[in-house]
């Protein structure tokens, strides 16, 4: 917007003192001011508004209009409010440094100026935007991208004022401009995201998290929404897979051209998402084969060829991988659709794969590097990561063998680091009908344990499946505990087991509030310890004494045997 503009609109009062010849400089921004050297808050480009309240005397016109004209300040508008009439000592200043001065008539608010002012620079702005990312469209349709995703959330930054982040659907940020997101604000917008994808709302879904408005955009690949569309595929295969643009403002008044401008610029980050998804190909391709070797029976030397073509693909720099470990996941769905989705047949193996692959990229649960080290298949429902472990120097005070296997256990992936790093925003995704449960296996150092790794993993996944919550996880330590047994016990054999147990106490509580169930878990967990225990109850010896007598007599137990120990301890689990 020209200066010119600014004096050929009605509305704004403005009257020409001085400057004509400088009417066609751009105006880039509005600032109000009223300090004697305002250097610091100019960048350039700007229509000063001033009150005059900063002018004291004659003298103190020269420096603040040559402060001005140094910093690249357009024009200047001084109101007319204070001084009934503008100073003959600002009008020959503004000459001398032939910097245009406009006069404003006090019936007009500065307000009213700044506001037409933003409007129209902000209209302008947004279309040289818009032909910057149509540009950048053609570029990284027909070639090779120019710089990711950052770039064009530069854009949005520099040249509207949006601050933006694309953000994976476990609320990892992939890219952004400027600041980071907070990883648990980035969690807490996927959830949001999610659950509003899952209901049908159309985009952009506002969310606010700690007091900051954002608007979600979800960014779909033109590949998978052909494929998608072509298919009648459920929104539940692409809202676990669908990357998302959150921007830190509340689109809910845009016009529509900012929409479709937001449109756009998901688009071009789409590309960006679908030339990613082209670079698994490779790694995702060794998985399926090496995972087929494995579940055909193959010799392990044929096993141990093909990892050593995988390993330069998957580590690369580093030649062979001495461990792997097998991460295995399953979305479980139940029949039907979210509510205003037809329901339909839906590939859960593909998209466990493609959340998978999201949740191990993650540095965040997979090391600095993850991003190089994704190999995930899929089988049936299942899908099935290989992970390379790089070398380690064994660490501890064991011998050889059980020194390294220390060490690869404490850099390998461990079940509660993934279930912390997507159990809050995938919650929100699978709602009520949908659930992803993850096994972890050990990490093996040859061909021979691959096998009996993928074993391991299911077994972890079919405990964690056994657990209550939308997404669950369990580790291969966990299958050396009773936990491994007490999820497939028959739900009849728990339910009778802990009746018996546990019903005659729960009754006597209900009825004189003696607290035996919490005394029971107590002794328990201090090892049957008189005084541990009667110290963290706060109760006297004596008085613990006479709880576990009354809970002996109602279950005809006897605390001091082992056996009798551990089956209230399982009833206590298991209830």
């Amino acid at each position: 917007m020209r200066l010119r503009a600014l004096l050929e609109t009605d509305a704004l009062g403005l009257r020409l003192l001085g400057g004509e010849e400088e009417l066609d400089r751009t105006v880039r921004g509005v600032m109000t001011t009223d300090l004697r050297d305002p250097s610091r808050y100019l960048s350039g480009g700007e229509l000063v508004l001033t009150g005059l309240a900063w002018r004291r005397t004659a003298e103190d016109s020269e420096p603040f209009v040559r402060i001005l004209a140094s910093a690249g300040v357009v024009g200047l508008a001084a109101g007319e409010a204070e001084l009934s009439a503008i100073p003959s000592d600002l009008v020959e200043a503004c000459a001398r440094h032939r910097l245009p001065l406009f006069a404003v008539s006090e019936a007009v608010a500065f307000a009213t100026i700044t506001e037409y002012v933003v409007r129209q620079v902000s209209g302008e702005r947004a279309g040289d935007l818009a032909a910057v990312v149509d540009r950048h469209r053609r570029l990284m349709t027909s070639g090779p991208a120019g710089g990711g995703p950052e770039v064009v959330l530069d854009l949005l930054t520099s040249d509207l004022d949006l601050r933006a982040w694309v953000l994976s659907p476990t609320g990892r940020q992939i890219a952004g401009a400027g600041d980071s997101l907070p990883p648990a604000v980035g969690a807490v917008l996927a959830g949001e995201h999610l659950a509003a994808s899952r209901t049908g709302r159309r985009a952009p879904h506002r969310a606010a998290v700690q007091g900051t408005t954002y608007s979600l955009f979800p960014i779909r690949s033109a590949a998978r929404g052909a494929a998608a569309a072509a298919a009648s595929r459920d929104v539940r295969e692409s809202v676990l897979s669908d990357w998302l643009l959150a921007v830190e403002a509340d689109a809910g008044d845009w016009p529509a051209a900012r929409l479709d401008l937001l449109q756009g610029v998901t688009q071009l980050i789409a590309v960006e998402r679908d030339r990613r998804d082209a670079a698994r190909t490779v790694r995702r391709r060794l998985a399926q084969e090496v995972l087929e070797l494995v579940q055909t029976g193959a010799a392990p030397a044929e096993i141990a060829a093909r990892l050593r073509v995988a390993a330069p693909v998957l580590l690369p720099g580093l030649g062979s991988a001495p461990h792997w470990q097998v991460v295995v996941a399953r979305v479980e769905w139940l029949e039907g659709g979210p509510a205003g989705v037809p329901g339909a047949s839906i590939q859960a193996g593909p998209v466990a794969q493609t959340l998978l692959e999201e949740i191990l990229v993650d540095p965040a649960v997979a090391g600095s590097d993850s991003s190089d080290r994704i190999a995930v298949a899929h089988a049936g429902d299942e899908a099935i990561a290989l992970v390379p472990l790089p070398a380690v120097a064994p660490t501890g005070t064991g011998d050889g063998d059980e020194a390294h296997a220390t060490s690869v256990s404490r850099i390998g992936l461990h079940a509660d680091v993934l279930l912390e790093a997507v159990r809050a925003p995938l919650s929100g995704g699978l709602a009520d009908d949908g659930r992803l449960t993850l096994g972890v296996s050990a990490a093996v150092h040859s061909a021979e344990g691959l096998r009996g790794a993928l074993e391991e993993a299911r077994h972890a996944r079919r405990v964690a499946a056994a657990r209550p919550g939308r997404v669950c996880a369990a580790g291969h330590h966990e299958l050396a505990s009773h936990v491994l047994l007490l999820p497939f016990v028959p739900d009849d054999v728990r339910r009778a087991f802990t009746a018996r147990l546990l019903d005659p106490l729960r009754d006597y509580d209900r009825r004189h509030r003696a607290e035996l169930i919490p005394t029971l878990e107590a002794f328990l967990d201090c090892d049957g310890s008189w005084t541990r225990c009667a110290a963290r109850l706060h109760l006297h010896v004596n008085t613990l004494r006479y709880r576990v007598g009354r809970i002996e007599q109602l279950t005809s137990r006897d605390l001091s045997r082992l056996e009798d120990k551990l089956d209230f301890f399982l009833a206590l689990r298991m209830s």
